[in-house]
């Protein structure tokens, strides 16, 4: 087992570099310094001598890749690319284009997402299992095909239909919750309610209709004849044995959500004001900011290899027929 963690733990050291010289060639060498300063100025006849200016401010007038004009390891050290993106690699992120610390922005808002994250995740996935089960323990019913209908019918609806929705009844027309907007503490569960619930029913369609398929293929199978046979109830069948083999391909697309939920809901957070990750990535998008949007795609990338590998140790725990090499 240990040595299985090692080796892939080696084996995303090279997708990290690739994911790193990829964002690198096209944040600065598709969209040069020069390209930045003149989109952060804002002004279309911006002098040579503000771009300079600009570029010097936040350490963008270094060469790319390879300072001649340095010595020994500062040739290497002193440019662009070991300053804003292999610095990467040890969690320093810098600063951004205003001037913040990025990591310090980064812990800061962490708390919010989630907030928001994990109990939409646990929620969602109680609701959604225990509804594809009951579709499934009714299936060929007629509150089986309402159900899928039900289904289909809210994954064709966009979840801006959703959160617009919920905030005009909900907060405008019930004022039972805050519309927006975030506090500490235990007042925090006033205005983290309705997104979360709103993340939960938008996700209740696809969710749904997917664990239902696997518990149907699953009922086709051999040993849930053999369990009727014995004289198991339907109940037991589809509880005791449906739900516990089809653990795996649930597990293969629920672990590896759950590093991605440090990195909050863009949507989500930021109609709502919450002050997470999410809506720090929007503003920087908005803003132009392009050191912060390098910094959450590294993070994007580390945590999904994260939770790619908590998928395989996963399996182990539901199935003794998968053992790791």
């Amino acid at each position: 087992m240990l040595a299985y963690v090692i080796r892939r733990l080696f084996y995303a050291i090279p997708i990290l570099i690739g994911v790193n010289l990829l964002t690198f060639t096209l944040f600065f060498v598709v969209n040069t310094p020069d390209d930045m300063a003149r989109m952060q100025l804002g002004v279309k006849r911006v002098t040579p001598e503000a771009i300079e200016k600009w570029k010097a401010e936040r350490g963008y007038d270094k060469p790319l890749l390879y300072n001649e004009n340095a010595a020994g390891a500062a040739r290497l050290t002193d440019t662009i690319f070991f300053e804003k993106s292999a610095k990467l690699f040890v969690f320093d992120f810098g600063r951004a284009d205003d001037g913040r610390d990025i990591g310090h922005e980064i812990k800061t808002r962490m708390g919010p997402s989630l907030a928001i994250a994990v109990p939409t995740f646990l929620l969602g996935l109680f609701v959604t299992v225990s509804f594809a089960l009951l579709l499934a323990f009714f299936r060929a019913t007629n509150l089986d095909f309402w159900g899928v209908v039900l289904c289909v019918a809210m994954m064709s609806i966009s979840s801006l239909f959703y959160i617009i929705g919920g905030q005009y009844l909900v907060s405008k027309v019930w004022h039972l919750v805050p519309i927006s907007g975030y506090a500490g503490g235990l007042d925090a569960a006033r205005f983290l309610l309705l997104p979360v619930l709103i993340s939960v029913v938008a996700g209740i369609g696809s969710s749904t209709r997917w664990y239902r398929t696997i518990f149907l293929e699953e009922i086709g199978k051999d040993y849930v004849r053999t369990a009727r046979a014995k004289g198991l109830s339907e109940a037991a069948v589809l509880f005791r044995h449906v739900l516990r083999n089809a653990m795996i391909p649930i597990l293969t697309g629920v672990v590896v959500v759950i590093p991605l939920l440090f990195m909050g809901s863009l949507l989500v957070e930021s109609f709502f004001g919450i002050p997470g990750l999410g809506s720090y990535t929007i503003d920087a998008i908005n803003a132009q900011d392009f050191a912060v949007v390098r910094a959450m795609v590294f993070i994007g990338s580390v945590l999904y290899i994260v939770g790619l590998l908590l998928t395989d140790l996963s399996y182990t725990l539901v199935d003794p027929r998968v053992r790791l090499q």
